[in-house]
């Protein structure tokens, strides 16, 4: 438990001092009671001593210090429920997928997990399918019907390159159509500045709680904008990247259209990615464990542990008290405290 204002923490000292203001009125009532010998004064100052007359200051008391704490603006580690409405599913197509360090191949691997991810989320968030190779483009647009998704995702064709950077950069164009995001002003090969909005303001990294992206990919970027750029980009909006690491780190050798190379997993840079966004980097070294994650996934999507204020929590509980309270002495003594 953390507090943004401690410096109202000050404010409990009061406590002490009002305690024994209670005592020294509750000493002056049974004086004044002996003095004028009234029988139900005395009885009245004698009841004094039982602890249903101390109850009801003492959980104003409580109810106070509460009070006092909720000013303070307190924080706690906490598990909710995530507001995430879209899901983008940004996809590697590239040539290196059809490696087969992963069973039957990385492509039809991530296929497979990826639709029944699909099927498992709620009906309520919308899924939006990015494929990149050599460039990025968008083969669903977010909705909610999962028979859409699945049909994009089992339209893939293998294409030459990988530029993850485009992937991030189209998929933020997706969720955000008037951020002024176009990959070519964002490309290495540019000599342009990236342009944004003139209004557009950062704000801190893993804010956002509408959307997600998850990056599918080995990781092997080799053509379009930097990788960690881009995620800078979607560090800017908020937006978290989930990245999912494909193959193994030793690799394959491919052949496609009568060229062959070696191609490798790129944790670094996806652990790099996630980092910045405050997402998360999972590895995937077979099928079992790429359904595995994307299991994982979703449940880390639906509960989220964040830090969160719960000075609304802490100002519920004073007013409780205090009804509690008021309560009591209503009942026991016809009076409020």
């Amino acid at each position: 438990m953390t507090f943004q204002w401690p410096e109202a923490l000050w404010l409990l000292l009061a406590i002490p001092l009002l305690i024994a203001a209670y005592f020294w009125f509750l000493g002056r009532k049974k004086k004044t009671a002996v003095r004028y010998a009234s029988l139900g004064l005395l009885k009245e100052a004698m009841g004094g001593l039982s602890w249903r007359r101390h109850l009801p200051p003492a959980l104003l008391l409580v109810a106070l210090a509460v009070m006092v704490a909720a000013i303070a603006r307190p924080t706690a580690i906490v598990t909710l429920p995530s507001q995430h409405e879209t899901v983008i599913l940004a996809m590697d197509v590239s040539g290196s997928m059809r490696a087969s360090d992963v069973e039957p191949n990385r492509l039809v691997a991530a296929q497979n997990a990826a639709k029944a991810f699909v099927g498992q989320q709620p009906e309520n968030v919308r899924i939006g399918v990015v494929a990149f190779a050599g460039t990025a483009t968008v083969a669903q647009a977010p909705t909610r019907s999962r028979e859409d998704v699945v049909a994009a995702i089992d339209r893939f064709q293998l294409q030459r390159a990988t530029a993850i950077g485009s992937a991030i950069i189209v998929s933020l164009a997706t969720l955000f159509p008037d951020g002024g995001y176009d990959v070519a002003s964002f490309s290495y090969l540019s000599d342009k500045k990236p342009q944004r909005p003139a209004n557009f303001k950062p704000v801190p990294a893993g804010s956002y709680q509408s959307a997600v992206i998850i990056l599918l990919t080995d990781g092997q970027r080799t053509t379009g904008p930097d990788s960690v750029m881009a995620a800078r980009l979607a560090a800017e909006r908020g937006v978290r990247i989930y990245t999912v690491g494909v193959g193994t780190p030793a690799g394959a050798t491919i052949g496609f259209e009568g060229w062959s190379m070696h191609v490798r997993l790129d944790e670094e840079t996806l652990r790099s990615i996630a980092d910045l966004t405050r997402g998360e980097y999972f590895y995937a070294g077979n099928a079992v464990e790429l359904k595995k994650i994307y299991e994982t996934m979703r449940s880390r999507m639906v509960l989220e542990t964040k830090k969160t204020e719960v000075t609304a929590l802490f100002a519920a509980a004073a007013a409780a008290l205090v009804l509690l309270a008021a309560g009591l002495s209503l009942a026991w003594f016809s009076r409020i405290v």
